[in-house]
């Protein structure tokens, strides 16, 4: 097998495990709020804080003068706090409080609409016409999410208000959290910016919410599911899915990883027994279908 197939098997396999780590993280988040009295203005500020000190520790531990590199330049440091704040805390606390208020399929579905707001938004940036696809793509999200909304009748809504609201900031954070950062993934490994940008993000959000004055009652439950959302559904997710961008490149990574959408509900389901209606479900697919109309390749790409 040569150098090429090998990353490419690897990148595809880290990408999916990425994806699944994140959906799970999600229900576990769900079974936190519903079962330990823990809210999203607890549990966001513990898991940024934690995660990004201890991989910041890791990169510390290798080179000290690497770690503070992004602090010489005065637009780089400008640049990864607004990542941090606009980008990975606005993302993160928006996600969990979607899901809070929700469940971990609905959230996690709705913030897959970001890839079809990121189309709009270059669209929007560079005054070019959309391409067919995308123009598909958008009325396919925008068509699921009003069918999560309402199941189909405009005068209700089956989605709480302050939930769709949420949810629908947490799909415009994607685009944030994706194109703000592009100028430090250049000059900077991805894992270091995260790190700085949970930290960051992290310290702001405790300032805010102050979590230690709303202690949930821990006991062994509650800390090894708190424990595999920072270890695996953060350091663990955002690393495998890093690497596999690094190997196979962004737009198969982010195809791939969109298993997260599907293992979400799936596991809401199985293990918080929450019910879908068959009208959710097509929801679902069509917001999950435009990550995959917009990976087809037109034009050039596909020569």
């Amino acid at each position: 097998m040569n150098t090429e197939k090998r990353n490419n098997i690897i990148g595809m396999v880290f990408a999916i495990l990425g994806g699944i780590l994140w959906g799970v993280s999600g229900v576990c988040g769900q079974f936190l709020f519903q079962n330990k009295e823990v809210t999203a203005r607890w549990l966001v500020p513990i898991r940024l804080s934690t995660a990004g000190f201890l991989l910041l520790c890791f990169f510390m531990i290798r080179s000290r003068e690497k770690a503070m590199e992004v602090w010489k330049d005065k637009r780089n440091a400008r640049d990864i706090v607004i990542y941090g704040l606009a980008g990975l805390m606005f993302c993160q606390f928006s996600y969990f409080q979607t899901i809070e208020w929700s469940n971990a399929g609905t959230a996690t579905v709705i913030q897959y609409l970001g890839p079809a707001l990121i189309v709009v938004y270059v669209c929007a940036s560079t005054h070019r016409r959309p391409e067919r696809k995308e123009v598909i793509s958008v009325i396919l999200a925008l068509g699921g999410i009003f069918l999560i909304a309402t199941h189909g009748n405009p005068g209700t809504l089956v989605l709480s208000r302050r939930a769709l609201i949420m949810g629908l900031l947490s799909a415009v954070s994607v685009v944030i959290y994706t194109v703000q950062p592009g100028r430090l993934l250049k000059q900077f490994d991805a894992p270091l910016i995260l790190a700085w940008a949970m930290l960051i993000g992290g310290i702001v959000l405790s300032a805010v919410f102050r979590p230690w004055k709303h202690m949930p009652v821990v006991d062994r439950e509650m800390l090894t599911v708190l424990s595999y959302i920072i270890l695996f559904g953060t350091i663990g997710g955002f690393s495998l899915y890093m690497h596999s961008v690094k190997l196979i490149g962004s737009v198969k990574a982010s195809l791939y990883a969109c298993v997260e959408p599907v293992a979400a509900p799936v596991l809401a389901a199985a293990w918080m027994k929450v019910e879908f209606a068959p009208i959710d479900l097509l929801g679902f697919v069509m917001i999950i279908a435009t990550i995959f109309i917009l990976a087809i390749p037109t034009g050039k790409q596909a020569a």
